[in-house]
């Protein structure tokens, strides 16, 4: 029985996102439905193609293997359906994304995108995010996602989350003491969150360790180093809130164009962003453990 393109786009959303229901999600079927189709795929490949971990799936050695061959096929497959329809794109499109936990769900899609658009020129510009409002208003870039605390009217909304001030488990600090903080090292308005509500509390601090990543603040916070303000729906393994600090504040991930940002280059990159991040979505709450925040909804415009 050969290879149906079908099934590997099954695969692939699987892959991508980390979990069947968030794959199942991506590509607009049910769990079971999707569930039986990776049967079906193993089935014909006389393998396991997926391993369950406590977070979801993650990839066999086998399946390691299949997978540059199910992303050659189905981006060939869609480059020369386009290419007949008359629906090539080309042109060039500067994309801002952000330089941490998000960056890999983001290039993959880029590569994807540019696979199956050869034509298309991408410049893609990876950094933390503090420079990609300016950087829109002055048209040297055409669309960015970045985390912001508040949306803008014309903002696409991809994530909203909490974020809160943690502590590692294993770490405690003393109310009287100045808490020592792990903070960006960027002007940025998420360090500015996270001082000025200290100065708001009355809490004395010290920083104590600062990054460009939130990825390394995090692990400076789960090490015990320091306490820092971080969204609530990421990996939590290891961290709890601050019990004395219950300040809650809004953290939106939004996908922003330029004004010149139009037409159906623009659209069709926008709808690749969007579709990714509704599986990591979807996959960030079926495996995420619930911290005591306010429940969060994402909204679009």
């Amino acid at each position: 029985m050969p290879l149906d393109s079908d099934l590997l786009r099954t695969f692939l959303a699987i892959a991508d996102s980390g979990s069947v229901t968030a794959g199942a999600n991506r590509i607009g079927r049910s769990q079971s439905a999707t569930s039986l189709q990776v049967k079906q795929l193993e089935n014909v490949v006389g393998c396991s193609l997926f391993k369950r971990h406590g977070r979801g799936v993650a990839l066999t050695r086998e399946g390691e293997r299949l997978l540059p061959v199910a992303r050659q096929v189905t981006d060939v497959l869609d480059a020369s359906l386009a290419e007949l329809r008359g629906q090539q794109l080309s042109g060039r499109l500067r994309i801002g994304i952000r330089d941490d936990h998000e960056r890999m769900a983001l290039t993959k899609i880029i590569a994807a995108f540019a696979a199956r658009h050869p034509d298309v020129e991408l410049q893609v510009q990876c950094t933390l995010g503090t420079t990609f409002e300016s950087a829109l208003k002055s048209g040297s870039l055409d669309m960015a996602a970045f985390e912001v605390a508040k949306p803008a009217e014309g903002d696409e909304i991809l994530r909203s989350d909490r974020l809160i001030w943690m502590r590692s488990r294993s770490r405690s600090f003393p109310e009287g003491a100045p808490l020592p903080v792990a903070v960006f090292d960027q002007d940025c308005w998420w360090r500015d969150a996270a001082l000025s509500g200290l100065a708001a509390a009355g809490r004395r601090y010290r920083i104590v360790f600062t990054s460009e990543g939130t990825e390394s603040v995090r692990a400076a916070v789960r090490a015990g180093i320091a306490a820092g303000l971080l969204n609530a729906a990421e990996d939590s393994t290891g961290l709890v809130p601050m019990e004395d600090l219950r300040e809650d504040r809004a953290s939106y991930l939004i996908l922003r164009r330029s004004d010149a940002a139009l037409g159906d280059l623009a659209d069709a990159m926008a709808d690749a962003i969007r579709k990714v991040f509704a599986g990591h979505s979807a996959n960030r709450s079926a495996t995420t453990p619930p911290l005591p925040v306010n429940s969060r909804n994402t909204v679009s415009k």
